[in-house]
């Protein structure tokens, strides 16, 4: 993952008031199964590449679709962006399918899509071949880079990134902004006959809607935004100056995955090994025993696990928690014990597309400033680490390669947050989520102009992977007939981590999440 800071050349969506620019053609959706026998449709839309030249070069969009279960009683087209940037919409709406709520699965067909420069849709490409794109990757470190010679290794990589891309893809990497890909959504919304927008977007995906929110606020039919990024924050304010902080200090990543952490040990420590492997008996003691790991592994590294990146594992296994969580204390106690953790066993597998680090990397580094020095980011980590311990330092690498990133984007959008919309967004936030803070979900329902904050008692990030019976009967009602939870509602989780679980049922029954990491 992968952002960056840019000074824009280009005209400014916030300078001009974020008028949409001139219309493009309405695409047409040629349906048919993605696979036979399957029941997801497929098909491709074709949009400009620079919405300023609506009648230019056009790309194409990969879009997936799920007919109503219950078509008799259809409300419309329920649009999901499952984060990021860099989420495969083709991929990862099948397999979070049964995440939705059994009613919103009834009376919508969902539909989600590659965003432009991503995976199956005219995608962001700097390699000749995947054996070019496996050697850049095995020049940067598991986790983040620790120690002078990984860190010079970790710059020149992605120095060399944005030369490669500069080179492969000059023109795309200029066009994938948010405000871009805002745009295709509402090419896609047209294309399927709704005369407003229903949507449904966690992590960067909420950032995807608000922005969509205010450049087409009277299109806004509903919205749930679930696991949120503060607009302000990630858009530094709209500061034209260069950047000082980087993107996820700014948004509290880092604080907010030690508080996940930290949440994740205490229950561990108050439950038996039976339950949690790593436990030492108490909340204290595991702590204590967490930290000496780590110090350990500094040092001395278990096969393939090293420091850094036993640290992106703890990081990565907190977004989806059942089963995440008791595998990442079988993982941890396996290294406790000096032994190579075996690697948790796959997925059927699916077609996945190429899904390059300079994917997400195109869009993090059009969209919200970062320093552009180098050297910053080691002096950044480690005031983190002081205020978040390991944590801090894995959310300051995140955006690095944007040091060197080479392109702008010619349209970004970063403000107003708050034009008034048709009808009012639903906020969701868990309060321990490893990558998005239940502050920025506050952030978020304070700066658009009409929004109800619904908070998750849960550990893990966004709520449709970590799912609650009350917040899939709240969405549910308020996709399909707008009705909100009351101000200052808030939901648990079904199934804390730990804890044996229980059947659940009822109206809004989803199931679990099984898609991989989403940021």
């Amino acid at each position: 993952m992968a952002t960056c800071s840019t000074i824009l050349t280009g005209p400014n969506l916030a300078s001009a008031g974020g008028t949409p620019t001139p219309s493009a053609p309405i695409p047409r959706l040629d349906w048919s199964r993605c696979v036979l026998g399957s029941e997801f449709d497929c098909a491709t839309a074709k949009v400009p590449l620079d919405y300023d030249d609506p009648g230019g070069p056009t790309i194409e969009l990969a879009v997936v679709r799920r007919k109503a279960a219950d078509p008799g009683r259809r409300v419309g087209t329920l649009f999901f962006n499952p984060g990021g940037p860099g989420g495969p919409g083709t991929v990862q709406m099948p397999q979070n399918y049964e995440s939705f709520p059994r009613e919103v699965r009834e009376r919508f067909d969902i539909i989600s899509w590659d965003p432009r420069g991503i995976g199956n849709s005219t995608a962001v490409n700097c390699f000749g071949s995947p054996e070019e794109a496996a050697d850049w990757n095995a020049k940067t470190p598991a986790g983040f880079p620790v120690g002078k010679k990984e860190r010079a290794a970790f710059t020149a990589a992605y120095e060399e990134l944005g030369r490669r891309c500069e080179q492969r893809a000059p023109e795309l990497v200029r066009h994938v902004s948010t405000a871009d890909t805002a745009r295709d959504l509402d090419q896609l919304r047209q294309a399927v006959g709704d005369q407003q927008l229903a949507y449904y977007g966690i992590s960067y995906g909420t950032y995807l809607g608000a922005t969509y929110a205010n450049l087409f606020p009277g299109r806004v039919r509903a919205m749930v935004l679930d696991g949120n990024w503060d607009p302000q924050a990630w858009t530094n304010n709209a500061s034209d100056q260069t950047a000082q902080t980087t993107s996820f200090q700014r948004l509290g990543s880092g604080r907010s995955a030690a508080k996940t952490v930290n949440r994740f040990l205490t229950l561990c420590g108050s439950t038996t090994t039976a339950r949690c492997a790593f436990s030492a008996g108490s909340p204290e003691a595991t702590q204590n025993k967490y930290d000496q790991l780590l110090r350990r592994l500094r040092k001395d590294p278990v096969g393939p696990w090293t420091y850094a990146g036993t640290v992106a594992a703890v990081v990565n296994s907190l977004y989806v928690v059942q089963p995440g969580a008791t595998e990442l204390a079988d993982t941890l106690q396996d290294l406790w014990e000096r032994r190579v953790p075996e690697p948790s066993p796959l997925p059927p597998p699916v077609p996945n597309p190429y899904l390059g680090e300079e994917q997400s990397t195109a869009i993090f580094c059009g969209d919200s400033p970062n320093p552009r020095d180098p050297g910053m980011y080691h002096t950044l980590a480690e005031a983190a680490a002081a205020r978040s311990g390991d944590t801090g330092r894995f959310w300051i690498w995140a955006t690095a390669g944007c040091a060197s990133w080479p392109a702008v984007a010619e349209d970004r959008y970063r403000g107003p947050w708050n034009k008034p919309t048709a009808h009012p967004i639903l906020v969701v936030g868990n309060t321990y989520d490893p990558s998005t803070p239940h502050s920025a979900a506050q952030a978020m329902a304070q700066e658009l102009a009409d929004a109800r904050l619904l908070t998750h008692e849960a550990v893990g990030h966004t709520a449709l992977l970590n799912p609650s019976n009350c917040v899939q009967a709240h969405a549910s009602r308020y996709l399909i007939d707008g009705t909100l939870p009351p101000p200052g509602a808030t939901c648990r989780q079904d199934t804390p981590i730990f804890s044996p679980p229980k059947p659940s049922g009822g109206v809004a029954t989803g199931g679990g999440g099984t898609a991989g990491i989403i940021i």
